[in-house]
């Protein structure tokens, strides 16, 4: 991929703001809800919530649209860098559109190949739920790892110690077990598969049997041809917490999120965010007892491993078409 030109100074042209825009929403969604909208204005870029398709059940509050919505930020960023305009962001602006999460000012500026090479991951970058292998993800990769969303500004808690993980794995079957007994929550994961043709997850890429073959599995039966072996799990887990639970900080989390994605993509990891033990109240809360300690509030977890060299690359999840997200 090569770096444009600088640019000359002037207002955003609208079919550039839809190139940025229509990367930005690569980004990954709870659920693929893509609960955002955008919208020109000079030089301006305006994240929305959308908070039409946010998940009343699973996400009352709002965390995991917003934390959505952080990593498509993110991924604007990245996008604008590379297409030749630096980003200047601020977040919740001021006003009276609670709505507004974050005001992108693009300024003409000169790409970098870092710049480059982080859109060639934002392009790469896919969702896959198949079983990771039994190849570990060392602790320096993932401290590397945690140390990049850091730098989005959320914070980021590589779990290394068993006791840790043992605690975890308690705390994601509770989570598990209260959302197969909340017939909401299930209705509601249900609708979004093979919803439409724009949004929502393909069967296609959903594992079978998620209870026996992915255990951190929370869709019903999908179709994705996935090998009948035993794979021991060794896959590498990063809480993504912040000293807050408010929209500035899943805002945070998000960009985190994605910022963490690429670098992963880049190094040929493969990521699979969590949520579950977040939207079910109790667990949230031991989550940050037993594990962050009661320093930090936990907003998601993300799985790190390896896939099977080899595997055929698996389709993106749809997208909703650009003049469906962004108008002038």
């Amino acid at each position: 991929m090569t770096a444009p030109a600088v640019r000359s100074p002037g207002a955003l042209p609208y079919e550039e703001a839809g190139s940025i825009v229509e990367l930005a929403t690569r980004a990954p969604s709870v659920h693929n809800t893509q609960p955002w909208s955008w919208r020109v204005n000079g030089n301006d870029l305006e994240l929305y919530a959308d908070v039409a398709r946010r998940l009343p059940v699973e996400d009352p509050a709002g965390r995991n649209a917003v934390v959505s919505c952080g990593a498509a930020l993110h991924h604007c960023q990245v996008a604008a860098r590379a297409l030749g305009w630096k980003p200047l962001t601020i977040h919740l602006p001021v006003g009276s559109d609670k709505t507004l999460l974050a005001r992108i000012t693009l300024v003409p500026d000169a790409p970098s190949p870092e710049h480059v090479a982080a859109l060639e991951a934002l392009v790469a970058r896919r969702t896959d739920r198949r079983r990771f292998t039994s190849w570990p993800v060392p602790d320096g990769r993932l401290h590397r790892l945690a140390l990049t969303a850091t730098a989005q500004g959320c914070h980021a808690v590589p779990l290394l110690e068993s006791t840790t993980r043992f605690r975890l794995d308690l705390i994601m079957d509770r989570a598990r077990s209260a959302q197969q007994i909340n017939s909401a929550a299930v209705r509601e994961q249900g609708s979004w598969i093979d919803r439409t043709r724009v949004d929502g997850i393909p069967a296609t890429l959903v594992p079978p049997d998620p209870s026996d073959r992915d255990p951190n599995g929370r869709f019903g039966a999908g179709v994705l041809d996935e090998p009948e072996v035993e794979i021991e799990r060794s896959d590498g887990v990063i809480v993504l917490a912040g000293a807050t639970d408010d929209a500035e900080a899943w805002l945070r989390t998000g960009q985190g999120l994605s910022a963490l994605w690429l670098e992963a993509t880049g190094e040929g990891l493969s990521v699979v965010p969590l949520s579950q033990p977040i939207e079910v109240e109790q667990t949230r809360l031991s989550l940050g007892r037993e594990v962050l300690g009661g320093l930090l509030v936990p907003h998601l977890l993300v799985r790190i491993g390896w896939q099977e060299i080899g595997r055929s690359e698996l389709l993106r999840s749809p997208r909703r078409p650009v003049d469906d997200v962004l108008r002038p």
